[in-house]
């Protein structure tokens, strides 16, 4: 049998090959799997990034506390000092009381900062819970659907190893510097090997150069696509 003759018959071998495995990848249970995977990877980083926040938030929140707590005591010394031991003058006086006055102020932004922290602490707490039921179900699905994949994929796989198999026999006889050469055409273009079809390429349609047409008549059982760069056979 003649070399393209063999690679004419590889190919089919071949593309029934890549054909049957491109189904194994569009498979439907296969698809949800890789849905359901995005997705819960997807809430995993949403909890990292809620359990960042809640930290920073919990860091600040302690150091606003302390702080309040230490401005709360110099705040009474000072008051305690008005009433037990007033200054001697009133500029003193009155200086004292806009010191109070304004560590007094800085209290209450605190406070205030503390309240917005605390509720939004709560409300990244519920986050985290919805977060976590959102990522259960989806696991449940996740688990339910790969079981019935891992079972298709079994079965799959056996008759892509047969497929395989054949298409490793077909190889034989076949000469590898021809063989190297389908396989680069086969990376850009698919299937790599055509029939021509009223002086036209059969893969790419393109009509071929007289030079082409001339090597035809003279008995030559194959040319090379100008334009796509298949090998077109003639018989």
């Amino acid at each position: 049998m003649e070399q393209y003759e063999l690679i004419w018959e590889y190919q089919q071998v071949d593309m029934e090959l890549e054909q049957y495995e491109k189904e194994m990848r569009n498979n439907t249970n296969r698809k949800e799997l890789i849905k359901y995977r995005d997705f819960l990877l997807e809430q995993q980083g949403a909890l990292k990034k809620i359990e960042t926040e809640v930290d920073i938030m919990g860091d600040r929140l302690e150091a606003l506390v302390d702080e309040v707590g230490r401005l709360n005591k110099t705040v009474n010394d000072y008051r305690t000092q008005l009433t037990s031991n007033p200054p001697d003058s009133q500029e003193k006086a009155k200086e004292l009381i806009t010191t109070v006055e304004k560590l007094v102020s800085k209290i209450g932004r605190y406070e205030t900062e503390i309240a917005k922290l605390r509720k939004d602490s709560e409300a990244r707490d519920r986050q985290q819970r919805e977060v976590r039921v959102r990522a259960a179900k989806a696991r449940a699905e996740f688990d339910r659907i790969k079981a019935i994949y891992d079972e298709e994929y079994k079965e799959a796989s056996k008759h892509l190893e047969v497929l395989k198999n054949r298409v490793a026999s077909k190889a034989i006889g076949i000469n590898k510097e021809l063989l190297d050469k389908y396989t680069v055409i086969k990376r850009h273009s698919s299937p790599p090997i055509t029939k021509i079809r009223e002086g036209r390429c059969g893969g790419c349609n393109m009509q071929l150069p007289a030079a082409d047409m001339n090597s035809i008549r003279t008995g030559s059982p194959y040319v090379e696509c100008e334009n796509c760069g298949r090998i077109i056979l003639v018989k």
